[in-house]
Order: structure tokens, then sequence, then C-alpha cells
């Protein structure tokens, strides 16, 4: 238990795309104790970005009550738009980057700041492909996601 009471969870993530777009898929770990618990699911045309932020939502919804966080990912866009109040701010100003340039994938960062907001989530960013057990597990897994066959469409992924 944390210093908040809190259980005390591990979530590694990863999101991978065939084709970017093309069809995509997400891999999930998640620690707690002895507990272990892997996740993993694709779309047939979709983005890399929004696997890994996908591979997050999926991951802390799986939480069944409040719990401390540390989520590891090795996506920079993932740890950089939360940890530096990015997409914060595009949420306060209408899912807009600036004046002229929506934000991309509001949908998603929309649930995950939800997310964020109901546990406390430290995001932890880890080298890819760089000999993280964990975190090449969720790459197997989002790999192989993505190859899978009959795979549903992204319904909110829009080309730009």
């Amino acid at each position: 238990m944390s210093k908040q009471g809190l259980q005390e969870v591990e979530i590694y993530t990863d999101g991978s795309c065939l084709r970017n777009p093309g069809a995509g898929g997400y891999g999930v770990v998640l620690l707690y104790g002895q507990h272990r618990k892997e996740l993993s699911g694709g779309f047939s045309l979709t983005t890399n970005n929004r696997m890994e932020i996908f591979a997050v939502i999926a991951g802390l919804s799986s939480l069944k009550k409040k719990c401390q966080v540390k989520l590891y990912t090795d996506s920079q866009y993932v740890v950089n738009a939360i940890s530096k109040g990015w997409a914060q701010k595009w949420e306060k100003n209408g899912w807009k980057r600036n004046a002229k340039e929506k934000a991309k994938n509001p949908d998603l960062w929309a649930d995950l700041l939800a997310l964020c907001r109901q546990h406390d989530v430290e995001f932890i960013w880890v080298k890819g492909h760089a000999g993280n057990k964990e975190n090449e597990r969720c790459d197997r897994l989002a790999f192989e996601a993505a190859h899978g066959s009959n795979l549903p469409p992204d319904e909110n992924y829009q080309s730009e």
C-alpha cells in the first residue's frame, strides 16, 4: 500500500502500427504484488500514436478502484502530453493546439485525462527495444494484435 493507502500498481504499455496509418495494436502488462494481467487488442485502420494512447487507456480502465500507478511507456508523445500539461491545455482550449491547429486524437486524450483524474498516475518514459522485459512483452502483444484477423474499425480515427 502507498502512503495514501492506495494499492500500488505498475502498468507497462505499448502501441504498434503495421503502416502508419494501418492495422494497429496495443499491449498492456499490469503488475500488482504477485498478480500479473496482460491485455491486448487492435483495430483495422488507426495510427501508432492512437495505439500508444489507447494502450494507456486500456490499462487504466482495467483498474477496479483508485490506485497509485507507475505507468511505463516508450511513447514520449504520451509522457510529454500529460507530464508537460499539453493535453490539459488542449482540453481547456476546446481541443485546439493553438488558434489555427486542432489537437489530434481529442477523443482519446479526453478519455485518458478522465482516467488520470480517477487515479494517482506517474508517467515514466522507458526506451523502447532496449531490453526492458515488460516493455518488450507489451511490444510483442501489440505487434501480434495488429496482425489479428477481423480487427474492428477504430471508430474515431480520422485520416489527416
